[in-house]
């Protein structure tokens, strides 16, 4: 019993995070690893095969990678027999042809998150096809589950470099979708693994005195207990500061489990990803919410090697913290913009008659809407940014990361709409255009983005790495 005590003295597990060779916190890779991420894959049917003109040095980059991520945003099912458009939706019914797993692994996808507002478009059902179809190709997926502790755990990956965890969660869902556990007699609830985020409007000090005036005007105001710094109306809560915008609070009870994952996947792997769904502050802002690089920082203190944010479907920011990378989102991979089929609520929704107009004119509606005009952004055509992104290839030697590639992409803006979504690497120019914009985003946060060739770079020397 002695000899165990000081075994056990030697090699603690601490609950911070910070545990030494037992669960080792540090990657733990062999030389030359490399993690080939992108952002959302929104497609509705295979493209290997297709007439896809560039896509095949896309597919070249992805298999070259031990571990290749991105983000499934869809459905895979044959709606004749599985599933159904469910009321309560992400905005879109998103479904692919069941022959798109065969086609991910193809292209050279290994892992992919599940978490997202699209989880359960199609139900429980659509949800347990989809993971019937990823499983059936040897693609690992995180995110979805039977309940919570299925789809917050960490999923694994072998490779000949070393053992790779996947941890999903979303920030941005649908009410209904949010897995639960077990209580008592309570079965536990099939979803996904989400962030619930208390969202404010910040306002000027002006402004929110007369927000006060408003409130006290209405009846049943019961000035007792009352926040001098925040005004709650209608459930909207009201804040101060030096810029009008929004603010987010992450769900500590969230937060924490989440980051109990995230230490576990670390103890039984060499490299950990954390991946985060949001569409916050909105999808016309190229901005992080501001909730998110702290947490993105603790996941990474937790254990995580890479943070790789989606959602939000164009560029933001990439920062490199204690030599690990964060990227606050990825864009967009696939963006094919007609889906069908599409269930009776979304038709309603864009005024659309089943009987008269099709799915690809209610999802072209969809597109217009969906993509708003991004602030600033003046030199090009409205939605051409949600059409361009990048494939983002990390290096590992040491043990540390190394380098990190960035090869800008494409997605066919100008196409036809039954055409374009499908990526292949942008022209020079293009390039550069792509990359000037991520140097821009990426530099309140500190790494330097060199262009050679129209690919972007981010060497890290050794000293900057720990």
């Amino acid at each position: 019993m002695e000899r165990d005590s000081q075994e056990n003295s030697r090699h603690p597990i601490q609950q911070d995070g910070g545990f030494d060779t037992v669960g080792s916190i540090a990657t733990n890779v062999e030389d030359g690893f490399t993690m080939a991420a992108v952002g959302d894959l929104l497609l509705a049917r295979p493209v290997t095969k297709g007439r896809h003109p560039g896509f095949d040095d896309l597919v070249k980059i992805l298999h070259d990678a031990d571990v290749t991520f991105g983000n499934m945003e869809t459905n895979i099912l044959d709606v004749r027999s599985k599933g159904c458009p469910q009321a309560e939706y992400g905005g879109a019914y998103c479904i692919s042809a069941p022959e798109l797993g065969s086609d991910l692994k193809a292209m050279g996808f290994n892992m992919v998150s599940r978490a997202n507002n699209h989880t359960l478009d199609w139900g429980v059902e659509g949800m347990r096809e989809t993971t019937r179809a990823l499983d059936e190709n040897g693609i690992i997926h995180a995110g979805a589950g039977e309940n919570l502790a299925q789809a917050g755990a960490a999923r694994f990956l072998e490779t000949a470099r070393g053992r790779v965890a996947l941890i999903s969660l979303a920030a941005s869902f649908t009410p209904m979708s949010r897995a639960c556990d077990p209580a008592g007699e309570a079965p536990g609830r099939p979803g996904l693994n989400a962030l619930r985020l208390d969202k404010s409007i910040v306002v000027l000090p002006e402004m929110l005195e007369s927000l006060r005036q408003v409130r006290a005007a209405l009846p049943n105001y019961n000035p007792a207990g009352q926040d001098p710094s925040r005004v709650v109306l209608g459930g909207v809560t009201f804040k101060t500061g030096d810029k009008a915008g929004y603010s987010f609070e992450a769900d500590p009870r969230d937060v924490a489990d989440i980051l109990r994952n995230v230490r576990r996947g670390k103890q039984f792997s060499d490299f950990c990803i954390a991946t985060n769904h949001g569409h916050t502050p909105g999808n016309w802002s190229s901005e992080r919410p501001d909730y998110e690089q702290s947490f993105a920082r603790r996941l990474i203190d937790a254990g995580a090697d890479a943070y790789v944010g989606h959602g939000p479907h164009q560029l933001r920011g990439i920062e490199i913290y204690k030599g690990r990378p964060i990227f606050y989102s990825l864009g967009n991979f696939f963006c094919e913009d007609l889906r069908t089929p599409l269930g009776a609520d979304m038709y309603a929704v864009y005024g659309k008659d089943p009987k008269i107009d099709t799915d690809a004119e209610v999802t072209i509606d969809e597109v217009y809407k969906g993509y708003p005009s991004p602030e600033g952004f003046v030199d090009a055509l409205p939605d051409q940014i949600y059409y361009e992104s990048v494939v983002s290839v990390s290096r590992y030697v040491d043990n540390q990361l190394a380098e990190l590639r960035l090869y800008p992409i494409e997605l066919g803006h100008l196409k036809r709409f039954a055409n374009r979504g499908v990526p292949r690497l942008a022209a020079v120019p293009q390039a550069v255009a792509i990359l000037g914009r991520l140097q821009e985003l990426s530099q309140p946060f500190g790494p330097k983005i060199e262009i050679e060739d129209g690919v972007g770079l981010i060497r890290l020397p050794p000293s900057l790495a720990q």
